[in-house]
């Protein structure tokens, strides 16, 4: 797959075919979204979708300091970084239902215990370090590659660390124990879901182009759940060390109704996590929150 500037998806090729160019992370869960679109099987007259892979929390420096792809994957603390130049769609968030990022540790500590320790965290733009600092502001963290926190941790580097995507399946395997569930935390603060990451569209593109682009990806999502074996067929070359039954069961915790829509409770949810880390100054903007689709 390959990258396609900013020149070229805003300015329609000769054949008059307008090129989009997508980005998103290299999970499971987003190639499953992605599949119909990535495979043609959802297709779209008069466009074209060029994707690329990346890890997330380079999605959000690119989408902050160079507004570069035109659909891009975001974790929602980064979007009141980049809504000048992105609107949220309306679909494609990963939206945790009681369950999300989880500090795990060698041994289970107590949460007065795990506020005082260095965590790894897998970025200071993920939702992940966003919640991790709204349920405890004073938390020390390093900033490690998500892929590397379980075996950072394992090797004794750090005393405990916040991990996102598969590992919240995976953790015990390496002798690893939850200390916290954050999405469950989150759930018994606000009674709401947390919303973890979603898909900002350029503004730039334009208003019917924007629509047309987050029907498409919507499309996308339906094709997925409808053809649910053929596209985790699919997106199990992205599962990193899942089986297909765990990997079937991430996709199903983070591809699902409410991928298609937030629903109300979604997007209030959406808002209140950005509200609450506006509020207690972990984000310098308030967030402006728009919809596309």
């Amino acid at each position: 797959m390959t990258a396609s500037t900013p020149a070229q998806a805003e300015t329609p090729t000769t054949s008059g075919v307008r090129e989009i160019s997508v980005a998103h992370s290299p999970d499971s869960d987003d190639a499953f979204m992605f599949y119909g679109l990535a495979t043609n099987k959802v297709r779209v007259n008069g466009y074209k979708f060029v994707h690329t892979l990346c890890d997330i929390e380079t999605l959000n420096q690119k989408a902050i300091h160079e507004a570069f792809y035109d659909v891009t994957a975001i974790s929602f603390h980064a979007y009141p970084y980049l809504q000048d130049n992105y609107a949220l769609m309306a679909c494609g968030g990963s939206v945790g239902e009681g369950y999300g990022p989880m500090i795990v540790a060698p041994r289970p500590y107590d949460l007065d215990e795990i506020k005082k320790i260095r965590i790894a965290v897998p970025g200071t733009l993920t939702t992940a370090y966003l919640t991790l600092k709204l349920f405890a502001p004073e938390i020390e963290t390093a900033v490690v590659p998500f892929d590397q926190i379980i075996p950072q941790v394992v090797a004794g580097n750090f005393q405990a660390g916040l991990i996102i995507h598969e590992g919240q399946l995976t953790y015990s395997h390496n002798g690893l124990h939850r200390v916290l569930d954050l999405g469950q935390w989150w759930r018994e603060q606000t009674k709401l879901p947390l919303p973890l990451g979603g898909n900002a569209i350029r503004r730039s593109l334009g208003e019917k182009a924007m629509l047309t682009v987050t029907q498409a990806l919507r499309d996308s999502i339906q094709h997925g759940l409808d053809h649910r074996e053929e596209a985790l067929a699919y997106a199990m070359q992205f599962a990193r060390d899942l089986d297909t039954s765990l990997a079937d069961k991430f996709v199903g915790m983070y591809v699902n109704e409410r991928t298609l829509s937030y629903g109300e409770d979604g997007r209030e949810a959406i808002r209140k996590l950005l509200t609450m880390g506006h509020e207690r100054g972990i984000i310098p903007h308030s967030a402006k929150v728009d919809f596309v689709g």
